[in-house]
């Protein structure tokens, strides 16, 4: 069990959890707000915006933006169904709360394999037969697709969501020919949304990045051209405007604004499964 003098208290017990190593999930939870981090969390955020990527804090919120706007298209286009890979700490605005804002009927899966997620989400849906998460590691779909949960919540023959936000920039490309197990079991109708970092028009920001993590946290980071990410949708229609950066997919006024559009980092889309 996790000791309070180590990691603080929690709403939920969280047994074998490494407080003393920056997370990615972590990090993104205390860039967007959230209260389910550790010290070694916020020193590696504050690293981060001190001397690696100033631009930290809009490419997490741009991302977030560009989550809730793809599942609002994809609840527009009659989908009911979201499986959310490397889904993260739960805060305001999670998937779950928007599709079921507007259709009380869909159903949400969310899978990760950090511990502070994890059992967080868990605390959060523990009443809700709608949603559900899975404790597993997004490389291995056979043990998500596979899971009792997953059985569950989703019929993947209608229409699935597949939501890969923010997180296949911590896939490599030898483990990124894996992750068509999942674009494999989707029936016709399914959307894919993905968005993951770039080096494009930032490369020396990219660098750092990537420097900071291999020293510091568990997990690394690759990036991605704007030609490698429209390759990830082979296979499917690609939704206009086509692979932008986040801030530049289908916008709306209540969205992050007033830095250029590359400064978010990360290159977007939805493909619709034909």
């Amino acid at each position: 069990m996790v000791s309070q003098e180590r990691c603080g208290a929690w709403a939920v017990d969280v047994p074998d959890v490494d407080c003393a190593t920056p997370n990615a999930a972590r990090i993104y939870d205390y860039d967007l707000g959230g209260e389910h981090n550790f010290a070694a969390d916020r020193a590696a955020w504050e690293e981060i915006q001190r001397a690696v990527a100033p631009t930290g804090p809009f490419i997490a919120r741009a991302n977030r933006a560009f989550l809730q706007r793809a599942v609002r298209f994809c609840l527009d286009r009659g989908i009911d169904q979201f499986l959310d890979l490397g889904s993260g700490i739960p805060i305001v605005g999670d998937v779950h709360e928007i599709a079921q804002s507007r259709d009380p009927r869909a159903r949400v899966l969310y899978v990760d394999v950090e511990p502070v997620a994890v059992a967080h989400t868990r605390h959060l849906l523990e009443s809700d037969d709608g949603e559900g998460i899975v404790h597993a590691d997004v490389r291995d779909p056979d043990a998500v697709l596979g899971a009792a949960e997953t059985v569950r919540l989703l019929d993947f023959s209608r229409p699935v969501a597949l939501l890969t936000v923010a997180v296949l920039h911590y896939i490599t490309p030898q483990e990124q020919a894996g992750m068509h197990r999942y674009r494999d079991v989707l029936a016709p109708g399914s959307a894919v949304v993905i968005s993951t970092l770039t080096a494009d028009e930032r490369e020396e920001e990219a660098a750092r990045v990537e420097r900071f993590f291999a020293e510091n946290a568990a997990t690394q980071v690759t990036f991605r051209t704007r030609d490698e990410v429209r390759a990830l949708f082979d296979g499917t229609e690609l939704v206009p405007p086509g692979v932008v950066w986040t801030p530049q997919w289908r916008p709306d006024p209540a969205d992050p604004h007033g830095w250029e559009p590359h400064r978010a980092g990360c290159w977007a889309g939805v493909g619709l499964v034909r």
